[in-house]
């Protein structure tokens, strides 16, 4: 018989908070950075500002909507590659 017993509840907040905490305001000096050199209007910089609206919604999908705000919404693949790597952004 096993004398193993399941770990209590772990408070995610004491885990990740810091490190969230520390991503958010790694992310607001670069929009301040950006904003300062004129260069709000990038595509990348304006598809991290759509998806900085999705985090404040109440579902729990968030990652998943974060992640695909960033994604190419096509279905149709084009005939050839216009460029080599990624950009992290769809460029619309």
């Amino acid at each position: 018989m096993s004398t193993w017993t399941p770990p209590s509840t772990v408070n995610l907040a004491d885990i990740g908070f810091m490190d969230a905490r520390s991503k958010l305001i790694d992310l607001a000096a670069f929009l301040d950075r950006v904003q300062r050199a004129g260069q709000e209007g990038d595509f990348r910089v304006q598809a991290l500002q759509r998806a900085i609206k999705l985090l404040d919604a109440s579902q729990p999908q968030r990652a998943r909507e974060v992640l695909l705000s960033f994604s190419d919404p096509s279905t149709e693949p084009i005939a050839k590659a216009t460029m080599q790597g990624a950009i992290g952004a769809f460029k619309p």
